[in-house]
């Protein structure tokens, strides 16, 4: 292995990322202003959408587009139970119930057969991530007849049926976390092609000059934000290429080990943005990747069925037993790649204790 560590995941950054920055910074419009309109523009158009509005979190993303779907008290939203605490905190903030819903083996993502099990007349929306980068099952969760709300927060750039994700729910949110799949640092993006809802979404997301009152936030993101946005989005591509050809290099590097390796689902094309591969007992495994010099991590800290001390999710329990994410991305080069496969194979020829 190589002697110096490499990192479970980290921002892709250039001197184009530092050039944008500098140049807006310059301009002296640090709040939102012209750079984010135009960032909101891009975004939209690449993704063929009609409108985007930018704003401060993924977290932000989720709350607004629950409020502009009319979502609230007395009201329940599914949600996996396989994901971080943003989607559960952005239900409880308008003062709906969550319902939880266990997950499909193959890629982590909703199940669409226990979605249906749980749903009711209260039922107002489903929120669906497209975990890892993969795309969830839309076909059958849209049949459903309930709105749906992608959360696309690892899955910026991926298709279902050749369709980008968050263009086919009724509302789209994304995140521009450091580590994501482009970056703002910290900010989110709404998409829509529901004028009436991207209204309401921008009537929220800031507070001041309001003919009336009501509650909103500040929500807003800033224009050197959304200026390393766009020099993002310029590379998009360029990082969903490197991803997957990393994701390639895995594949090979660890086929006939005996590994689960990622699975995507059909007719779909996923972003590589966690390279997760299942083992027998995970957390035994990390600790003797890390030893190694290998940062792997649990591609999930802990599901929300655990947080809630709920019972009965037997896919999401066997998914934490056995789950392992590599690193994976843009900057990581072919040669680390490869010699992160050596090293992994020569954890499946030693004993592995049970789980």
């Amino acid at each position: 292995m190589t002697k110096r560590p490499l990192p479970h995941s980290r921002p892709t950054l250039d001197d184009r990322d530092i050039a944008a920055v500098s140049k807006a910074l310059s301009s002296g419009q640090v709040s939102m202003g012209p750079a984010v309109a135009a960032f909101e523009d891009r975004f939209a158009r690449k993704l063929g959408v009609r409108q985007a509005a930018a704003v401060s979190s993924g977290t932000a993303a989720l709350h607004l587009s629950l409020l502009a779907l009319g979502v609230g008290k007395s009201d329940d939203v599914i949600i996996p139970t396989h994901v971080c605490t943003a989607l559960l905190n952005a239900v409880n903030y308008v003062g709906a119930r969550p319902v939880l819903a266990d997950v499909d083996y193959a890629d982590g993502n909703i199940s669409a057969a226990d979605v249906k099990k749980k749903l009711t007349r209260r039922t107002r929306a489903i929120i669906v991530p497209h975990l890892w980068g993969e795309p969830a099952d839309l076909g059958a969760l849209l049949k459903l007849g309930v709105p749906v709300v992608e959360d696309c927060a690892q899955a910026t750039g991926a298709l279902y049926k050749g369709k980008p994700v968050g263009t086919l729910g009724r509302i789209g949110v994304f995140s521009f976390y450091a580590t994501k799949m482009l970056t703002t640092g910290e900010g989110g993006m709404v998409v829509a092609n529901d004028q009436r809802l991207m209204k309401a979404v921008r009537d929220r997301l800031s507070y001041d000059h309001r003919e009336d009152w009501q509650v909103r936030f500040n929500y807003k993101l800033s224009d050197l934000q959304a200026a390393l946005g766009s020099s993002q989005l310029d590379r998009l591509d360029q990082f969903i290429e490197r991803r997957r050809n990393l994701a390639a290099i895995y594949g090979e590097g660890l086929k006939g080990t005996g590994v689960t390796l990622p699975q995507g689902r059909a007719g779909s094309a996923g972003v590589a943005y966690r390279f997760v591969i299942k083992v027998g007992n995970a957390a035994s495994f990390i600790k003797r990747a890390q030893a190694a010099g290998i940062q792997c991590e649990r591609p999930l800290f802990r599901p929300l069925h655990r947080y809630l001390g709920l019972k009965g999710f037997p896919v999401s329990e066997r998914l934490m037993q056995e789950s392992v994410s590599v690193p994976i991305y843009p900057s990581l080069k072919d040669s680390d790649a490869r010699s992160i496969s050596r090293e992994l194979r020569k954890l499946f020829d030693k004993p592995q204790a049970r789980p």
